[in-house]
């Protein structure tokens, strides 16, 4: 297919409604029509993350894609819907046909919007619009409208034990060309989330009879440290670096009202996660208490969810994990809704989301007018062996290479050196001094 074509499908309706007169061209070349012939899972472990990469084969020969179905804490039940259910219904069918095979297949297993099937249909989302890129021999940013930057400023991430220390970090970034910087500080004798956990034997005597052990997490003092956390880095750094904060929804929704009104002074880029997917309308009283700007999303799989934090404009950032929402398709639409309202992109981004999860991000960041910023996740050299094309990452922002589709790629051989050493992980091991367990 050429480019004329590839656009003329995205101008005039879904992949699906082209497929006729693609046939018929097809067939007056005597080819066969392009189908889906095989779906791989590759499950790989280079770094600390179990990553889940999906990719597809076509009859054209050498045309495959690929696309993140990477959920780090139950990668194998991803695997499995993959295996089982998405690739029965996939063979055969119409690789460009995108919109239709997103849709028919949302609505397969009945139920929906649950992380576990989401991710699997995200792996199989991104690549299709892969292969999409390469039969138009275009980057994906192209097909999205185009770029509207140059490449895609990050925030990264910056965490210690003490002030000090903290500061330190943040200027070896600010020196390496960062603007935007993620600031988290280790409470002294308690569990924190984001730094090292410093939860003293103090806190374990201080419980009462019966607890197990495990790290103890108090929000109070959280609460305090960060406020001095930030106090900190004002007087030192200045006002001239945005800063971010994630709450991570570990505080009650009343403590995270006070902690929001008290940074306010300080000028924060967002501050992430006050509340958990279950106080979402706990905004609505935020945003009437603090112009702090405020950011949520990542655990949300649901429209339902994030629509009316955006319809509202109670926050500021949507901090979706595409991957979890099931994949670009649907991504697109969340950042043409979010443009409608004036919330910005932030897409989540850390190491629990795969090489090519990254590139999906940074393609819809580049053609994206309502970009925010993105989240940073540096890729070693054996990732970069395992996944060739991985984005560029230099002086605070990430670039695209510019190849067909999403210009990145998995080395099989390379992602087999590195199976998974345990099959997922878990989260919420931090309880309360009596004992209750804390949000992730």
């Amino acid at each position: 297919m050429n480019r004329r074509n590839a656009l003329g499908m995205l101008a005039g309706g879904s992949a699906l409604a082209g497929a006729p007169q693609q046939a018929l061209a097809q067939a007056s070349r005597g080819l066969a029509p392009l189908k889906i012939t095989d779906v791989k899972v590759i499950l790989t472990q280079p770094g600390a993350d179990n990553l889940v990469i999906v990719k597809i084969l076509t009859n054209e020969p050498g045309l495959h894609g690929v696309g993140c179905a990477t959920h780090r804490e139950r990668p194998l039940a991803v695997a499995t819907a993959i295996e089982q259910y998405l690739k029965p219904f996939l063979i055969g069918k119409d690789p460009e046909a995108i919109e239709d095979i997103w849709q028919s297949a949302y609505v397969a297993s009945y139920f929906r919007s649950g992380v576990t099937l989401n991710n699997a249909l995200s792996g199989v989302d991104g690549a299709l619009w892969d292969i999409l890129g390469k039969r138009a021999n275009m980057p994906l940013y192209k097909l999205l409208g185009g770029k509207i930057r140059a490449a895609v400023p990050l925030y990264t991430h910056a965490s210690a034990r003490t002030l000090d220390e903290l500061e330190d970090q943040v200027r070896k970034y600010i020196a390496e060309g960062y603007r935007h910087i993620r600031v988290q500080l280790s409470v002294p004798g308690f569990a924190t989330y984001g730094a090292a956990s410093q939860t003293a034997e103090a806190a374990r005597r201080a419980r009462p009879r019966g607890v197990g052990d495990s790290p103890v997490f108090e929000p109070t003092p959280y609460v305090n440290n960060t406020i001095k956390m930030f106090d900190h880095l004002r007087a030192k750094i200045g006002f001239d670096i945005d800063f971010v904060h994630d709450v991570h929804e570990r505080i009650p929704p009343p403590q995270a009202v006070q902690l929001a009104k008290a940074l306010e002074p300080h000028r924060l880029f967002f501050l992430e996660d006050p509340f958990a997917p279950e106080d979402v309308h706990w905004f609505g009283i935020l945003r009437q208490q603090t112009t702090t700007p405020l950011a949520m999303g990542e655990l949300f799989v649901n429209r339902n969810e994030w629509l009316p934090l955006v319809q509202n404009r109670w926050i500021d950032f949507i901090r979706i994990h595409i991957s979890a929402i099931g994949g670009l398709s649907l991504a697109r639409k969340v950042q043409c809704c979010c443009e409608m309202f004036g919330v910005r992109t932030a897409w989540h981004g850390p190491g629990n989301v795969s090489p090519v999860g990254h590139a999906i991000n940074m393609h819809l960041d580049l053609a994206s007018f309502n970009f925010g910023i993105q989240e940073e996740n540096r890729f070693s050299a054996v990732t970069r062996e395992v996944f060739p094309g991985a984005p560029e990452i230099s002086g605070g922002y990430l670039y695209a290479n510019d190849r067909p589709g999403l210009g990145i790629d998995i080395d099989e051989r390379a992602a087999a050196k590195f199976p998974y050493r345990a099959p997922g992980g878990s989260r919420g091991n931090d309880r309360r001094l009596d004992g209750t367990i804390v949000r992730p």
